[in-house]
Protein backbone atom coordinates (compact mmCIF):
# COMPACT_ATOMS: atom_id res chain seq x y z
CA UNK A 1 0.00 0.00 0.00
CA UNK A 2 1.18 3.65 -0.75
CA UNK A 3 2.11 6.25 1.84
CA UNK A 4 -0.97 8.09 2.52
CA UNK A 5 -0.54 11.38 4.19
CA UNK A 6 -1.37 11.02 7.67
CA UNK A 7 -1.76 14.84 8.31
CA UNK A 8 -4.58 15.45 6.18
CA UNK A 9 -8.53 14.60 5.93
CA UNK A 10 -10.29 15.07 2.73
CA UNK A 11 -14.30 16.19 2.80
CA UNK A 12 -16.34 14.59 0.43
CA UNK A 13 -19.90 15.11 0.39
CA UNK A 14 -21.87 13.21 -2.03
CA UNK A 15 -24.88 14.87 -1.51
CA UNK A 16 -29.18 13.06 -1.50
CA UNK A 17 -28.51 10.19 -2.85
CA UNK A 18 -30.48 6.88 -3.71
CA UNK A 19 -29.91 4.08 -0.98
CA UNK A 20 -28.29 2.10 -3.65
CA UNK A 21 -25.64 4.56 -4.47
CA UNK A 22 -24.78 5.57 -1.11
CA UNK A 23 -23.82 1.88 -0.28
CA UNK A 24 -21.91 1.75 -3.75
CA UNK A 25 -19.87 4.58 -2.40
CA UNK A 26 -19.38 2.49 1.35
CA UNK A 27 -17.62 -0.44 -0.90
CA UNK A 28 -15.85 1.78 -3.16
CA UNK A 29 -14.31 4.13 -0.76
CA UNK A 30 -13.13 1.27 1.51
CA UNK A 31 -11.54 -0.74 -1.16
CA UNK A 32 -10.08 2.39 -2.87
CA UNK A 33 -9.21 3.34 0.49
CA UNK A 34 -7.64 -0.48 1.43
CA UNK A 35 -5.38 -0.43 -1.57
CA UNK A 36 -3.99 3.42 -0.73
CA UNK A 37 -5.53 4.93 -3.77
CA UNK A 38 -7.89 7.43 -1.22
CA UNK A 39 -6.63 9.22 0.72
CA UNK A 40 -8.38 9.60 4.52
CA UNK A 41 -11.93 10.93 3.94
CA UNK A 42 -14.63 12.15 5.58
CA UNK A 43 -17.98 11.70 3.84
CA UNK A 44 -21.18 13.42 4.28
CA UNK A 45 -23.95 12.07 2.52
CA UNK A 46 -28.18 12.07 2.83
CA UNK A 47 -30.39 9.41 1.45
CA UNK A 48 -33.81 9.50 -0.32
CA UNK A 49 -36.28 7.24 1.84
CA UNK A 50 -34.75 3.60 2.17
CA UNK A 51 -34.88 0.95 4.57
CA UNK A 52 -31.69 -0.84 4.72
CA UNK A 53 -31.16 -4.26 6.07
CA UNK A 54 -27.59 -5.89 8.13
CA UNK A 55 -25.62 -7.70 5.61
CA UNK A 56 -26.84 -10.78 7.47
CA UNK A 57 -30.04 -10.10 7.11
CA UNK A 58 -33.36 -11.88 5.44
CA UNK A 59 -35.09 -8.71 4.26
CA UNK A 60 -38.27 -10.37 4.37
CA UNK A 61 -37.82 -10.76 7.87
CA UNK A 62 -36.79 -7.47 8.82
CA UNK A 63 -38.59 -5.67 6.88
CA UNK A 64 -42.37 -4.35 6.07
CA UNK A 65 -41.80 -4.96 2.21
CA UNK A 66 -45.37 -4.14 1.35
CA UNK A 67 -45.43 -0.70 3.10
CA UNK A 68 -42.07 -0.14 1.40
CA UNK A 69 -43.71 -0.40 -1.76
CA UNK A 70 -46.68 1.22 -1.29
CA UNK A 71 -45.15 4.18 0.35
CA UNK A 72 -42.09 4.47 -2.47
CA UNK A 73 -39.47 3.37 -0.02
CA UNK A 74 -36.26 1.71 -1.89
CA UNK A 75 -35.05 -1.60 -0.01
CA UNK A 76 -31.49 -2.35 0.22
CA UNK A 77 -28.35 -3.99 2.21
CA UNK A 78 -25.27 -2.56 3.71
CA UNK A 79 -21.95 -4.21 3.14
CA UNK A 80 -21.01 -4.31 7.06
CA UNK A 81 -23.52 -5.90 9.93
CA UNK A 82 -26.03 -4.60 11.77
CA UNK A 83 -29.79 -4.23 12.16
CA UNK A 84 -32.42 -2.67 9.82
CA UNK A 85 -33.11 0.91 10.02
CA UNK A 86 -34.91 3.47 7.84
CA UNK A 87 -33.23 6.60 6.67
CA UNK A 88 -34.66 9.84 4.59
CA UNK A 89 -33.68 13.09 3.88
CA UNK A 90 -34.14 14.42 7.57
CA UNK A 91 -31.01 12.82 9.11
CA UNK A 92 -27.26 13.61 8.05
CA UNK A 93 -24.79 10.99 7.87
CA UNK A 94 -21.36 11.23 7.82
CA UNK A 95 -18.39 8.07 7.90
CA UNK A 96 -14.76 8.30 8.07
CA UNK A 97 -12.43 6.24 5.99
CA UNK A 98 -9.40 5.68 8.19
CA UNK A 99 -6.24 2.89 9.00
CA UNK A 100 -5.11 1.98 12.17
CA UNK A 101 -1.75 4.06 11.60
CA UNK A 102 -3.72 7.41 11.53
CA UNK A 103 -6.09 6.16 14.62
CA UNK A 104 -2.49 4.71 16.61
CA UNK A 105 -5.26 1.70 17.43
CA UNK A 106 -7.38 -0.90 16.59
CA UNK A 107 -9.21 -1.23 19.67
CA UNK A 108 -12.88 -0.56 18.12
CA UNK A 109 -14.22 0.99 22.07
CA UNK A 110 -11.26 3.41 22.69
CA UNK A 111 -11.85 4.31 18.64
CA UNK A 112 -15.23 4.73 19.17
CA UNK A 113 -14.43 6.66 22.32
CA UNK A 114 -12.99 8.82 20.25
CA UNK A 115 -15.20 9.68 17.26
CA UNK A 116 -17.64 10.06 19.60
CA UNK A 117 -16.49 12.52 22.00
CA UNK A 118 -15.07 14.44 18.94
CA UNK A 119 -18.63 14.48 17.05
CA UNK A 120 -20.55 15.32 19.92
CA UNK A 121 -18.06 18.30 20.96
CA UNK A 122 -18.92 19.51 17.15
CA UNK A 123 -22.62 18.54 17.82
CA UNK A 124 -22.32 21.19 21.20
CA UNK A 125 -20.94 24.29 18.97
CA UNK A 126 -24.24 24.40 17.25
CA UNK A 127 -25.86 25.02 20.67
CA UNK A 128 -26.92 21.96 22.26
CA UNK A 129 -25.48 19.69 24.95
CA UNK A 130 -24.57 16.67 23.36
CA UNK A 131 -22.32 13.33 25.15
CA UNK A 132 -21.00 10.83 24.31
CA UNK A 133 -22.94 7.88 25.44
CA UNK A 134 -21.01 4.52 25.03
CA UNK A 135 -20.78 1.82 23.57
CA UNK A 136 -21.63 4.64 20.57
CA UNK A 137 -24.32 6.18 20.86
CA UNK A 138 -24.29 10.86 21.02
CA UNK A 139 -27.24 12.15 23.45
CA UNK A 140 -28.69 15.40 24.26
CA UNK A 141 -30.19 14.93 28.48
CA UNK A 142 -30.55 11.10 27.70
CA UNK A 143 -32.38 11.19 23.91
CA UNK A 144 -30.55 9.78 21.47
CA UNK A 145 -29.34 12.64 18.42
CA UNK A 146 -27.13 10.41 16.82
CA UNK A 147 -25.72 6.51 16.56
CA UNK A 148 -22.62 4.93 15.29
CA UNK A 149 -20.50 2.04 14.27
CA UNK A 150 -17.65 1.00 12.31
CA UNK A 151 -16.41 -2.25 10.97
CA UNK A 152 -12.66 -3.03 10.16
CA UNK A 153 -11.79 -4.24 6.97
CA UNK A 154 -8.27 -5.09 6.61
CA UNK A 155 -6.40 -1.93 8.19
CA UNK A 156 -8.71 0.26 7.41
CA UNK A 157 -11.81 1.41 8.97
CA UNK A 158 -15.44 2.80 7.91
CA UNK A 159 -16.85 3.91 11.08
CA UNK A 160 -20.23 5.95 10.65
CA UNK A 161 -22.62 8.22 12.13
CA UNK A 162 -26.12 9.49 11.80
CA UNK A 163 -27.41 12.76 12.84
CA UNK A 164 -31.12 13.39 13.12
CA UNK A 165 -31.97 16.70 12.08
CA UNK A 166 -36.14 16.47 11.97
CA UNK A 167 -36.37 12.54 12.40
CA UNK A 168 -39.63 11.25 12.95
CA UNK A 169 -39.04 8.12 14.76
CA UNK A 170 -42.59 6.63 13.61
CA UNK A 171 -41.65 6.53 9.96
CA UNK A 172 -38.86 3.92 11.33
CA UNK A 173 -41.26 1.72 13.28
CA UNK A 174 -43.57 1.56 10.35
CA UNK A 175 -40.98 0.27 8.14
CA UNK A 176 -39.64 -2.60 10.78
CA UNK A 177 -41.33 -6.00 10.76
CA UNK A 178 -42.32 -5.58 14.13
CA UNK A 179 -45.87 -6.73 16.19
CA UNK A 180 -48.80 -4.12 15.93
CA UNK A 181 -49.66 -3.65 19.19
CA UNK A 182 -45.48 -2.12 19.49
CA UNK A 183 -47.20 0.51 16.83
CA UNK A 184 -49.85 1.60 19.22
CA UNK A 185 -49.79 5.29 19.95
CA UNK A 186 -48.47 4.80 23.38
CA UNK A 187 -45.70 3.11 21.68
CA UNK A 188 -44.87 5.52 19.12
CA UNK A 189 -44.85 8.37 22.00
CA UNK A 190 -42.70 6.24 23.88
CA UNK A 191 -39.97 5.55 21.00
CA UNK A 192 -40.25 9.53 20.24
CA UNK A 193 -39.13 10.17 23.87
CA UNK A 194 -35.80 8.35 23.60
CA UNK A 195 -34.87 10.22 20.92
CA UNK A 196 -34.51 14.09 20.13
CA UNK A 197 -34.00 15.64 16.81
CA UNK A 198 -31.08 18.66 16.24
CA UNK A 199 -34.38 21.04 14.74
CA UNK A 200 -35.96 20.62 17.92
CA UNK A 201 -33.37 21.45 20.65
CA UNK A 202 -32.73 24.86 18.59
CA UNK A 203 -36.35 25.55 17.57
CA UNK A 204 -35.79 25.51 13.78
CA UNK A 205 -33.92 23.63 10.91
CA UNK A 206 -30.42 24.34 10.96
CA UNK A 207 -28.11 25.15 7.90
CA UNK A 208 -26.63 21.94 6.83
CA UNK A 209 -23.62 23.86 5.51
CA UNK A 210 -23.22 25.24 8.94
CA UNK A 211 -23.71 21.65 10.90
CA UNK A 212 -21.22 19.76 7.93
CA UNK A 213 -18.50 22.30 8.85
CA UNK A 214 -19.12 22.19 12.79
CA UNK A 215 -18.83 17.85 12.57
CA UNK A 216 -15.62 18.74 10.29
CA UNK A 217 -13.95 20.67 11.92
CA UNK A 218 -14.15 18.87 15.16
CA UNK A 219 -12.77 15.92 13.89
CA UNK A 220 -10.26 18.47 12.41
CA UNK A 221 -9.04 19.27 15.82
CA UNK A 222 -9.33 15.90 17.23
CA UNK A 223 -6.94 14.25 14.67
CA UNK A 224 -4.89 17.53 14.34
CA UNK A 225 -5.18 17.37 10.68
CA UNK A 226 -5.79 19.88 8.14
CA UNK A 227 -9.24 19.47 5.98
CA UNK A 228 -9.23 19.43 1.98
CA UNK A 229 -12.36 19.49 0.75
CA UNK A 230 -12.18 17.37 -2.39
CA UNK A 231 -14.34 15.29 -5.27
CA UNK A 232 -14.03 11.58 -6.05
CA UNK A 233 -10.63 10.72 -7.69
CA UNK A 234 -11.43 8.92 -11.13
CA UNK A 235 -10.23 5.54 -9.51
CA UNK A 236 -12.60 5.97 -6.98
CA UNK A 237 -15.55 7.07 -9.65
CA UNK A 238 -14.60 3.64 -11.30
CA UNK A 239 -14.68 1.33 -8.22
CA UNK A 240 -18.54 3.23 -7.48
CA UNK A 241 -19.45 2.29 -11.32
CA UNK A 242 -18.42 -1.56 -10.67
CA UNK A 243 -20.25 -1.42 -6.94
CA UNK A 244 -23.50 0.34 -8.19
CA UNK A 245 -23.99 -2.75 -10.56
CA UNK A 246 -23.97 -5.60 -8.52
CA UNK A 247 -25.55 -3.94 -5.15
CA UNK A 248 -28.60 -1.70 -7.57
CA UNK A 249 -30.15 -5.29 -8.19
CA UNK A 250 -32.86 -7.83 -6.80
CA UNK A 251 -30.13 -10.24 -6.33
CA UNK A 252 -27.85 -8.09 -4.10
CA UNK A 253 -30.76 -6.85 -1.65
CA UNK A 254 -32.57 -10.05 -1.11
CA UNK A 255 -29.20 -12.50 -1.22
CA UNK A 256 -30.20 -13.95 2.04
CA UNK A 257 -33.29 -14.49 1.74
CA UNK A 258 -34.81 -18.61 1.85
CA UNK A 259 -35.40 -20.55 -1.29
CA UNK A 260 -38.28 -22.66 -0.71
CA UNK A 261 -37.82 -26.12 0.85
CA UNK A 262 -39.57 -29.42 0.79
CA UNK A 263 -37.82 -30.34 4.21
CA UNK A 264 -39.40 -30.00 7.12
CA UNK A 265 -38.23 -26.54 8.82
CA UNK A 266 -37.79 -25.47 12.42
CA UNK A 267 -36.81 -21.79 13.45
CA UNK A 268 -35.80 -19.90 16.49
CA UNK A 269 -34.45 -16.61 17.65
CA UNK A 270 -31.07 -16.54 19.37
CA UNK A 271 -29.81 -13.67 21.43
CA UNK A 272 -26.24 -12.94 22.32
CA UNK A 273 -23.75 -10.36 22.89
CA UNK A 274 -22.48 -10.04 19.67
CA UNK A 275 -26.40 -9.60 18.18
CA UNK A 276 -29.61 -11.62 17.81
CA UNK A 277 -29.51 -14.73 15.16
CA UNK A 278 -32.84 -16.14 13.40
CA UNK A 279 -31.69 -19.59 13.08
CA UNK A 280 -34.04 -21.96 10.13
CA UNK A 281 -33.11 -25.58 9.51
CA UNK A 282 -34.37 -27.97 6.81
CA UNK A 283 -33.80 -31.66 8.52
CA UNK A 284 -34.29 -35.14 7.41
CA UNK A 285 -35.65 -36.79 10.53
CA UNK A 286 -35.65 -40.06 9.16
CA UNK A 287 -31.60 -39.79 8.82
CA UNK A 288 -31.30 -37.28 11.62
CA UNK A 289 -29.31 -35.29 9.48
CA UNK A 290 -29.28 -31.09 8.73
CA UNK A 291 -30.12 -30.92 5.45
CA UNK A 292 -30.04 -26.90 5.01
CA UNK A 293 -29.32 -24.10 6.95
CA UNK A 294 -29.90 -20.07 7.29
CA UNK A 295 -28.53 -18.24 9.68
CA UNK A 296 -29.01 -14.23 9.26
CA UNK A 297 -29.03 -11.08 12.19
CA UNK A 298 -28.04 -8.02 13.14
CA UNK A 299 -24.44 -9.63 13.28
CA UNK A 300 -20.89 -8.43 12.49
CA UNK A 301 -18.81 -11.12 10.81
CA UNK A 302 -15.96 -11.22 8.56
CA UNK A 303 -14.89 -11.63 5.64
CA UNK A 304 -18.97 -11.20 4.83
CA UNK A 305 -19.10 -14.52 2.96
CA UNK A 306 -18.33 -16.37 6.11
CA UNK A 307 -22.39 -17.18 7.29
CA UNK A 308 -22.46 -18.17 3.51
CA UNK A 309 -19.47 -20.71 3.22
CA UNK A 310 -20.64 -21.84 6.78
CA UNK A 311 -24.56 -22.87 5.37
CA UNK A 312 -22.38 -24.46 2.16
CA UNK A 313 -20.34 -26.52 4.65
CA UNK A 314 -23.08 -27.32 7.30
CA UNK A 315 -25.61 -28.57 4.29
CA UNK A 316 -26.61 -32.56 4.65
CA UNK A 317 -24.45 -32.68 8.00
CA UNK A 318 -25.24 -35.47 10.40
CA UNK A 319 -26.67 -33.88 13.62
CA UNK A 320 -24.67 -35.47 15.66
CA UNK A 321 -21.42 -34.03 13.95
CA UNK A 322 -23.02 -30.35 13.81
CA UNK A 323 -20.79 -28.81 16.31
CA UNK A 324 -17.44 -30.45 15.05
CA UNK A 325 -18.29 -29.07 11.98
CA UNK A 326 -18.29 -25.69 13.51
CA UNK A 327 -15.71 -25.70 15.03
CA UNK A 328 -13.54 -26.94 12.30
CA UNK A 329 -14.86 -24.66 9.79
CA UNK A 330 -14.20 -21.33 11.93
CA UNK A 331 -10.18 -23.41 12.93
CA UNK A 332 -9.68 -23.18 9.39
CA UNK A 333 -10.05 -19.81 8.94
CA UNK A 334 -9.05 -15.83 10.16
CA UNK A 335 -12.91 -14.77 11.18
CA UNK A 336 -13.28 -11.26 12.87
CA UNK A 337 -16.57 -11.67 15.14
CA UNK A 338 -17.59 -8.25 16.65
CA UNK A 339 -18.66 -9.89 20.12
CA UNK A 340 -19.95 -13.12 18.63
CA UNK A 341 -18.50 -16.37 19.71
CA UNK A 342 -18.17 -19.76 17.78
CA UNK A 343 -20.09 -20.99 20.65
CA UNK A 344 -22.76 -18.50 20.31
CA UNK A 345 -22.93 -19.89 16.20
CA UNK A 346 -23.30 -23.34 17.56
CA UNK A 347 -25.74 -22.18 20.47
CA UNK A 348 -28.10 -20.51 17.73
CA UNK A 349 -27.87 -23.62 15.43
CA UNK A 350 -28.66 -25.88 18.58
CA UNK A 351 -31.87 -24.33 19.53
CA UNK A 352 -33.23 -24.47 16.23
CA UNK A 353 -32.91 -28.08 16.37
CA UNK A 354 -34.36 -28.41 19.86
CA UNK A 355 -37.41 -26.81 18.33
CA UNK A 356 -37.26 -29.90 15.72
CA UNK A 357 -36.66 -32.34 19.14
CA UNK A 358 -39.50 -30.65 20.75
CA UNK A 359 -42.33 -30.93 18.05
CA UNK A 360 -41.27 -34.53 17.41
CA UNK A 361 -41.69 -34.90 20.74
CA UNK A 362 -45.04 -33.56 21.03
CA UNK A 363 -46.05 -35.51 17.57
Amino acid sequence: MSERDQKTLRVLDTGLRPAAENMAFNRALLECHQEGVSPHTLRFLQFEPCALVGFHQNVDQEINTEYCKEHGIAIQRRITGGGAIYFDSTQLGWELYLDKRFLGTADMGQIAARICNAAAAGIRTLGVDAQFRPRNDIEVEGRKISGTGGAFDGDSIMYQGTLLIEFDVEDMLRILRIPAEKLSNKAIESARDRVVNLATLLGERPNLDHVKDAIAEAFAEEFAVELAPSDLLPEEQKSFEQALAEIDTEEWVYQRNRPATDAPMFESIFKSDGGLMRVGVALDPERKRLKQLWLTGDIFVKPARTIADLEAALRDTPQAEMEERVRAFFAERDVEMLQLTVDDVIAAIQSALAMAETEESAG
